[in-house]
């Protein structure tokens, strides 16, 4: 039988951080973890960013966790340049699945007519994630590790 695998977040792209913030705390109960802003290519976790969102400048990222540890992930972004992806416009930006094996799963997407978005991401150690892409073209991030392990022991 094949393995179901959890949903571990999901990042939507929003015209104000702040707003829905509040709008998920409220309505929703969701709990604010963390928020900070990324610069391109500051630090790791603007390595990691512009690895993924080509011509970036900076984001405002939020981090909000469900009553079943589900993650959601709220991404403001600034200034940004027009690229292949339009990760800038509100809506989804990507799912996220937490696997055991990143690269049995690499394959898998492979083979079934995804592709590899980028390298796999060491984010702290013995924590990895990679980006891929549906045969559609929608981003998903894979996790070794859950979302909160991962939101509360990595570099920024």
């Amino acid at each position: 039988m094949e393995c179901i695998y959890p949903v571990n977040h999901v990042a939507l792209s929003v015209s104000n951080i702040h707003k829905a913030i509040d709008f998920y705390k409220n309505v929703f109960g969701f709990e604010l973890i963390s928020l900070y802003e990324i610069t391109a290519d500051v630090g790791h976790g603007g390595k990691i960013c512009s690895d993924l969102f080509p011509g970036f400048k900076s984001v405002k990222i939020a981090h909000l966790r469900t009553a079943n540890g589900v993650g959601i992930e709220l991404f403001e972004f600034k200034d940004a340049e027009r690229g292949v992806t339009e990760y800038w416009k509100t809506g989804i930006i990507h799912v996220s699945f937490t696997v055991p094996n990143l690269e049995e799963i690499l394959e898998k997407i492979k083979k079934f007519g995804g592709k590899i978005k980028s390298k796999i991401w060491e984010v702290y150690p013995g924590c990895k994630i990679v980006y891929t892409e549906d045969p559609d073209g929608n981003i998903i991030e894979l996790n070794n590790k859950s979302y909160e392990a991962i939101h509360c022991n990595r570099e920024r």
